[in-house]
């Protein structure tokens, strides 16, 4: 049976890009992104929940991340799934956490007269596969 691992989010950056490199020398870019969703309750009041995703992105998706992006920034990404695990150094308790490979990226902010729209999607085989 064929699988699908596919997520498509919109949200705003909840932090500036943060990039470095893999000791094999690939560029490697991570930041936050929340996603908010609105409704009213019964009582006609307006509530709101937001959603932290992890986004990693790499070559040169990454790079244009880093170079274009701030906090607060209105995106579109869309990616895969992707969960690793690490060791609590005080616990010693193995931790996993999820997070979406960027495959495809549109900034949605309103832009300035002379700056591009910009919409980038990335070789899938740019990534490396951390801890595996």
């Amino acid at each position: 049976m064929p699988t699908l691992n596919r997520v498509q989010l919109i949200g705003r950056l909840g932090r500036d890009p943060e990039s470095k490199y893999t000791p094999t020398g690939k560029k490697v870019c991570h930041f936050s992104l929340a996603v908010s969703n609105r409704w009213k309750d019964k009582n006609g009041e307006t509530k709101e929940s937001t959603e932290w995703v992890n986004i990693e992105v790499w070559g040169r998706l990454g790079e244009v991340c880093q170079e274009y992006l701030k906090k607060g920034s209105l995106i579109f990404v869309e990616g895969r799934l992707k969960t690793d695990k690490y060791e609590d150094r005080e616990s010693g308790e193995t931790k996993y956490f999820t997070k979406i490979v960027a495959q495809t990226l549109q900034f949605l902010d309103k832009r300035e007269k002379e700056e591009p729209l910009m919409a980038v999607e990335e070789d899938s085989g740019e990534y490396e596969l951390a801890g595996e």
